[in-house]
């Protein structure tokens, strides 16, 4: 995925900026192409007014089954978020589910799935955590028959073999890393210094920070300062003290932040506060990711959170639950993906998630007749 982002952003590299890059002087002259071409992008982004573009046929509901949610930690609002939708989109369809929360540890999350496997449910959701270290409590639902969605579990959405899912549920993680990038040098005009937030534990949000640094790197007027690897676990505890050590290194040449999750701001900003920063930037932030309520409330409030890329978790959290019918009526995934979104306080009309219109009709309808009802086709 490196490669192929590296390949799509070859052609049009110059060099970059036209905007100040920090408080204390110019940017250097550098790259047009890059910089027009992130304004267009993060435009197109930002768009409310787009219908329905998922699935609009399938089978109709398979009656009386049930669901497990593992989830990574139901700290993570992204977990959360999707879980939320994962229950409305059950009762819906006239399904139970259980939700079990792995706490964020190894062995909490084995604990869960193994739970989850005992009670023999009809599918496993595995909710935004890397199946590899639970391998063994896989392939005991192989073995059973259960077969396993996941949600952020592999870098790629849809199928996936290795390891065994029906299909996996995420927004490319090359758009996201591509648009939260690109918002950074388009809103700079082509210069900032940055830091980069991530957590290597999780394969997903690792090969996403990673995309998100070669996107920067497209424009020679931003400059990475660094990249903090911070467990999501651990960010209530470590962000603070990291942010402190970050703005006495830095100073005023950071300027700008992307966290492959919105829960770092949360936790940046008492220590953007003591050192006197102002609640509406520099730094300015944008999460690469989920898209929480607490985001858009910093967002909307402009305190210590510009913009977010987030995903659309409760969409999503309906999808799983169609995908798992799918999979239960012997049909293959939709192969459907949710196209990226940039909120920022400008477009988010006071809302406190990113709630596309037109699925719930689609979903339902699919469910009830086997296509969508003509206003989630066509939009309003």
């Amino acid at each position: 995925m490196a490669a192929a982002l590296v390949t799509a952003t070859a052609a049009v590299v110059t060099g970059c900026g036209n905007g100040p890059s920090s408080a204390t002087g110019p940017a250097p002259a550098g790259c047009p192409a890059v910089l027009q071409q992130a304004k267009e992008a993060v435009r197109a982004a930002e768009r409310t007014d787009a219908s329905w573009n998922g699935p609009t046929s399938g089978p109709r509901a398979v009656p009386d089954k049930s669901l497990v949610y593992v989830a990574q930690t139901m700290t993570n609002p992204g977990v959360a978020g999707v879980a939320k939708g994962v229950r409305e989109a059950a009762e819906a369809i006239g399904w139970q589910v259980r939700v079990i929360d792995g706490e964020g540890t190894p062995t909490g999350i084995q604990a869960a799935f193994s739970q989850a496997v005992t009670l023999k449910p009809s599918g496993i959701v595995i909710g935004g955590f890397d199946p590899r270290p639970t391998s063994r409590q896989a392939a005991r639902a192989e073995a059973a028959g259960i077969p396993l969605i996941g949600w952020h579990a592999v870098s790629s959405p849809g199928p996936s073999t290795s390891p065994e899912l029906f299909t996996n549920i995420t927004t490319k993680v090359e758009d996201v890393a591509r648009i939260s990038a690109d918002w950074v040098i388009a809103r700079s005009g082509g210069a900032a210094g940055v830091v980069v937030f991530t957590d290597d534990s999780i394969p997903f949000a690792r090969t996403k920070s990673e995309l998100i640094k070669e996107e920067l790197a497209t424009c020679s007027g931003v400059e990475l300062l660094s990249s903090e690897n911070i467990p999501i676990p651990d960010a209530s505890r470590r962000t603070p003290q990291q942010v402190s050590s970050l703005l006495s290194r830095f100073g005023d040449d950071w300027t700008y932040s992307v966290a492959i999750n919105d829960l770092y701001f949360a936790d940046a900003a008492p220590a953007l506060r003591a050192a006197g920063k102002p609640g509406s930037g520099p730094p300015f932030n944008i999460g690469a990711g989920d898209g929480d309520p607490s985001a858009f409330q910093r967002i909307n409030s402009r305190q210590f959170q510009s913009a977010t890329v987030p995903e659309p978790l409760t969409q999503q959290g309906w999808q799983i639950v169609d995908e798992f019918n799918r999979a239960f009526a012997g049909r293959p995934a939709s192969g459907y993906v949710a196209p990226v979104h940039v909120v920022t306080a400008d477009n988010s009309g006071g809302a406190t998630s990113w709630d596309p219109r037109g699925y719930r009709e689609a979903y339902e309808g699919i469910w009830s007749t086997g296509t969508a009802g003509r206003r989630a086709r066509l939009g309003p």
